[in-house]
């Protein structure tokens, strides 16, 4: 029991701590709010899971720059390769939740939850969409040697020739699963060779060691109107503005055949709505920039602009797509 002359320091005890207390919580509050109002203030990293040269990079440089204008700071791609681009998620979800460390996402990260079996981060309780930026159609290109031009006369081959060998960016990337669902339709079982990106991919392929790729439409458009590779067909639903005399795949052959890459912005959960709203005005003030628009024409590519609720939608109902695709494929059994 408390002595009568100790009831009143007690009290005066409690008051002290709850004003250090609330006084405490209003700083807190405070330096949130002011970290998030000068947001940002130093530059900001853009990570790209894919080597240079292929459209995940090209993509992120190009946007990269213009929001570097939009923001007053600089946005610095950083390529961390390796595992179809699951190193660079994980080490994006391990980062601080301040907007400072963003994640160039593709069609491989929805694919990757269902394919991958290392990958630790998870969209929703790991990452948060920002918003996305662009996509374009695959195209299916072939090594001349390979001696075919049309979808038929690939698809004969290919159930005759056992061994014939595709490139792909790398497990769980969009050239890998256009590939795996164009097999499954096609009852045809071409093989992957598996990369670090679509740079390396294609180096192989324009030297033949490999003689087929379903590549994004950007880093090929010089090689086949050279005659470097041959196009045989493209994956959208429509035909693609850049190769309007190639039909679509499944226009050649096979109805109901359609992929596309698509390209967004994501970053660690829990990072302050203020700051992802801010990183989405500037992507998409980015993404629709005439000049980047004219810039990602001549390389394949379409702005794709979705706010960061309709891009959250948008990646767990592709999540659910290429997940079934891979289960009915038993690639993830592989």
């Amino acid at each position: 029991m408390l002595h009568a002359e100790e009831r009143p320091r007690r009290r005066k005890l409690g008051r002290k701590a709850f004003i250090a207390i609330t006084f405490g919580g209003s700083v807190f509050a405070s330096s949130a709010a002011l970290a998030q109002s000068i947001f940002p203030n130093k530059p900001i990293h853009f990570v790209v899971g894919f080597a240079p040269g292929g459209p995940s990079d090209i993509i992120s440089r190009v946007i990269g720059a213009k929001m570097s204008d939009e923001l007053g700071q600089q946005v610095v791609v950083e390529n961390r390769t390796g595992a179809g681009g699951t190193v660079a998620t994980d080490y994006v979800a391990r980062s601080e939740p301040d907007g400072y460390t963003m994640l160039n996402t593709t069609t491989a990260n929805p694919s990757n939850e269902s394919l991958s079996k290392t990958l630790q981060a998870r969209f929703g309780k790991d990452l948060a969409a920002v918003a996305t930026l662009a996509d374009t159609a695959n195209i299916l290109v072939v090594h001349p040697s390979l001696g075919v031009k049309s979808l038929a006369e690939f698809i004969a081959l290919a159930k005759e020739q056992k061994d014939l060998l595709y490139a792909t960016a790398g497990v769980g990337s969009s050239t890998h699963l256009t590939s795996e669902l164009f097999n499954t339709m096609a009852g045809v079982k071409t093989i992957p060779v598996h990369y670090r990106g679509g740079g390396d991919a294609l180096k192989d392929l324009l030297s033949g060691q490999v003689k087929m790729m379903f590549s994004s439409i950007a880093p090929i458009i010089g090689y086949v109107q050279t005659g470097k590779l041959i196009g045989i067909a493209t994956t959208g639903a429509k035909r693609d503005p850049a190769f309007p005399n190639l039909p679509t795949v499944a226009e050649a052959g096979l109805p109901g055949f359609e992929t596309r890459l698509w390209i967004g912005i994501t970053v660690r959960a829990g990072t302050p709505k203020p700051i992802i709203d801010k990183l989405a005005a500037a992507a998409t003030k980015a993404a629709q920039d005439p000049t980047v628009v004219a810039t990602l024409a001549k390389q394949g590519f379409e702005p794709l602009i979705m706010s960061p609720a309709q891009f959250e939608a948008y990646y767990l109902a592709e999540r659910d797509k290429w997940g079934k695709v891979i289960k009915d494929t038993g690639m993830d059994k592989n």
